[in-house]
């Protein structure tokens, strides 16, 4: 780590002031300079851990970013991973509200639930299938908490890569999912048809994105639990939303998934 305890602990700090304000700041890398990949890691854990202490769940991970598509975000060119709690989850089909976000965006991902532990290092995809318990199609809402989405890897890991809120569609127990590196999905606002991707695009197979994310944690002391869900990452672009829009994933077998923004 190249910043000090004091300046992750002020990063830690205007993160979550941003958050709870709804007022974006200028990119901790910026304000800064010292911060690297390992002491965004210890911020977003310190934040992490305040929330789980406020009364917050984790229920799991996501990986981002993972396709191509992601990779065309300024200053992000690697896989990173954040936490999943609680209190970001939406019903399928119900409403969230726009301002509570900074500059929201909507991306379509497929999700897996586990049915038993994984650990790094050495996990392969197809330790990640056979530990796999259902899938089903998610719409993840992104924010970024950096204003005008100005951020490097370590902006963003600090931010927890990101996660805002998402919803969950149908799951699909394993034996009866299909192929998901050939799954496609249509992304939707208003009905108007705006992007189009598949498994494939994820790493290759949504499944490589979970067998890194297991090898990644074992390098930070932790494994994925029986129980966690894991966001494999986006499959498509991620336009920015407003309210008054409604988002729509559909997805071939998985079905379809949505929310709208008031």
């Amino acid at each position: 780590m190249s910043a000090t305890a004091g300046q992750r602990e002020a990063a830690g700090r205007l993160l979550r002031e941003a958050e709870q304000h709804v007022t974006p700041i200028d990119p901790l890398t910026a304000l800064l300079p010292a911060l690297d990949l390992a002491d965004a890691y210890a911020v977003q854990q310190d934040n992490v851990t305040q929330r789980l202490a406020a009364g917050a769940r984790l229920v799991g991970y996501k990986v981002e970013p993972t396709s191509a598509a992601m990779h065309t975000r300024p200053g992000i060119d690697e896989p990173a991973y954040g936490h999943l709690l609680d209190d970001t989850l939406h019903r399928d089909g119900g409403t969230v509200r726009t301002a509570r976000y900074c500059s929201p965006r909507v991306q379509p991902e497929i999700c897996f639930r586990l049915a038993r532990p994984l650990r790094g290092p050495g996990v392969r995809a197809l330790d990640v299938l056979t530990a796999t318990e259902a899938v089903a199609p998610v719409l993840e809402i992104v924010d970024s908490r950096v204003r005008d989405w100005r951020i490097t890897l370590a902006d963003t890991v600090a931010d927890n890569v990101g996660s805002a809120g998402l919803v969950c569609g149908a799951w699909t127990p394993f034996e009866r999912a299909p192929d998901l590196a050939a799954v496609t999905v249509d992304l939707f606002l208003d009905g108007e048809h705006v992007a189009t991707g598949s498994g494939e695009t994820v790493l290759g197979h949504p499944a490589a994105a979970v067998a890194w994310l297991a090898n990644t944690l074992a390098a930070h002391g932790a494994q994925l639990e029986a129980g966690n869900v894991v966001l494999s990452g986006a499959m498509t672009i991620a336009p920015f939303v407003k309210a008054g829009q409604k988002a729509e994933a559909r997805f071939r077998v998985l079905g379809p998934v949505s929310m709208s923004f008031v």
